[in-house]
């Protein structure tokens, strides 16, 4: 799922830059509000418990500030190598459609998702990959969308997993985790400082796109974003033939399988789907009535 911004490279289709363009960001970045209204049941449906409280030792701003600032590298070099997919492009606008029906419901796990700027950019790449940083900056490649032959519901299924990174703060809690043992030595008899921490999510801003999740973590993101994109109104069974196509892309040893790498698809993370899908169709099937 996390890929070093070092690695982008243009192996997937070269789009020219518009030099009529005053500002670049503004044709390609996608910025939606987060607080649209939604009538929707208020409770989730899937039982992930409480986010982790250790994230409340990483000052949220500092990290989702930095998270934007790599962002905005990682899609300043893919323009570079004119990598960076134009507004008008099919797949791009596919992304833009599907982000639309599902960031209305952000808000409902976490309450600072209606101050994000949310972003959708798409990469030609090769690589099977696609993530969403601190902050709801999201950026898919064209592999795991070519490579996997993805619908709209597969893909949905996707960036609803990526959202509940975000959503459920995992990058803001993996660097409490990390960072604060070393800082409780360091300090030794001193309080463990905010400072010291909002120093730590900074500098580590740049690895953003190379943090290992848990598989707790990545098992809330299955079923948050099994939940987020049946609220959408995609096909919650979308999730199992998903990762039954990760695990053969797997088994058959495709290249650039970047996402895999941190996402290992099996049986019992199937079955965990599987068991959650009935807990939802009910919304993706209120969904659909209401269109």
């Amino acid at each position: 799922m996390r890929m070093p911004i070092s690695n982008i490279h243009s192996s997937g289709p070269a789009w020219a830059s518009c030099s009529c363009c005053g500002v670049w960001s503004a044709r390609r970045a996608f910025l939606l509000a987060a607080g649209a209204s939604a009538a929707v049941p208020a409770l989730a449906q899937v039982d992930v418990g409480s986010a982790s409280s250790l994230r409340k030792l990483v000052p949220a701003d500092t990290l989702e500030k930095s998270a934007a600032q790599q962002y905005q590298q990682m899609l300043e070099q893919a323009r570079a190598k004119r990598a960076l997919a134009p507004e008008g492009h099919p797949q791009l606008k596919r992304l833009h459609a599907i982000a639309k029906r599902l960031i209305p419901f952000a808000a409902t796990w976490n309450e600072r998702a209606r101050q994000w700027r949310w972003e959708v950019n798409l990469i030609g790449s090769s690589q099977i990959n696609a993530f969403c940083m601190p902050g709801g900056k999201i950026a898919f490649y064209t592999g795991i969308l070519d490579q996997l032959k993805l619908t709209d519901d597969e893909t949905a299924m996707i960036m609803g997993h990526e959202m509940a990174h975000a959503l459920r703060e995992h990058a803001r809690e993996r660097i409490a985790k990390t960072q604060g043992t070393n800082l409780a030595l360091r300090l030794g008899s001193q309080l463990l400082g905010l400072g010291d921490l909002g120093n730590a999510a900074a500098s580590l801003g740049g690895q953003l796109l190379s943090l290992q999740f848990s598989r707790s973590d990545e098992s809330e993101a299955d079923l948050v974003g099994l939940e987020l994109a049946a609220r959408g109104g995609y096909d919650p069974s979308a999730g199992v033939s998903l990762w039954k196509k990760m695990g053969n892309a797997s088994g058959s040893k495709q290249g650039g399988l970047a996402f895999l790498s941190t996402h290992p698809s099996g049986p019992a993370r199937i079955k965990e789907l599987q068991t959650n899908v009935p807990k939802v169709q009910g919304l993706y099937e209120a969904a659909r009535r209401n269109g």
